[in-house]
């Protein structure tokens, strides 16, 4: 395969390659979650909701601390085209995406002060336009930060339980051009591209991802890893203006 020549890569619509898109946050949008937030990065959409059930998970009974899991599905008309609703408990990309939500958003809480208790992160792409386990991590991340919110401020918690500003942010290579915060019509051309997910300190949690036309080289891979930590990194500051 040869890579996409520069003049016809897709247009960022009056952004810079290392400029995220737009995000946008409501929190509490759902009245029946304990907590819950509306993101939207661009044209992409996510619907984030946290449960608490009473119950410990089973591998965490008789220990000191909870559990986090996370869910997520795309709507039938998140896409183009109507997709099948995700019944199949063996869809390999869901599963996927489901670890890398339960692994990101567990660094985030002290599960200490949620014991013999589960919490459950539900993240639904309303809209897909590339990017959505990236918007799936801030948008879950966002829904936590307002159930602890709405915890310390009715007396269930004293002391606040997030540890970290947890955020995410796709990145990746176009012929030679290195962009962040990938929409769909680049995702499908990157020769390379990695998902990044970061604290607000810079501390990488986790990178997903490779080369999709061919090898690159391992300078390509750290310009790919850092921009991808700088990205989630302003990604988190927009989203703590609106938290």
């Amino acid at each position: 395969m040869t890579s996409t020549p520069p003049s016809r890569l897709p247009a960022r619509e009056g952004r810079g390659p290392l400029t995220p898109r737009p995000l946008t946050l409501e929190r509490g949008i759902n009245p029946h979650a304990p907590g819950s937030a509306h993101l939207r990065l661009g044209r992409t959409e996510i619907l984030a909701t946290v449960s608490i059930e009473d119950k410990p998970a089973p591998h965490m009974r008789g220990k000191k601390e909870g559990w986090l899991t996370a869910e997520y599905a795309m709507l039938p008309r998140a896409t183009t085209d109507r997709q099948a609703r995700e019944r199949n408990l063996q869809n390999g990309r869901r599963h996927e995406i489901q670890r890398l939500l339960g692994r990101a958003l567990r660094s985030s809480i002290d599960l200490r002060h949620f014991r013999n208790q589960t919490l459950y992160v539900d993240c639904d792409v309303l809209v897909a336009d590339g990017g959505t386990r990236v918007a799936s991590v801030l948008a879950g991340y966002a829904a936590l930060h307002d159930l602890c919110d709405r915890l310390i401020h009715s007396g269930t918690l004293t002391e606040w339980p997030l540890v970290h500003t947890v955020g995410a942010a796709s990145v990746g290579l176009l012929g030679d051009e290195l962009r962040v915060d990938l929409d769909y019509a680049e995702d499908k051309v990157a020769r390379a591209d990695l998902n990044v997910v970061a604290t607000a300190a810079g501390l990488v949690i986790e990178a997903q991802g490779g080369a999709e036309d061919g090898p690159i080289t391992p300078d390509e891979y750290v310009h790919l890893l850092t921009a991808g930590v700088e990205a989630a990194g302003g990604l988190l500051r927009e989203l703590g203006r609106q938290l």
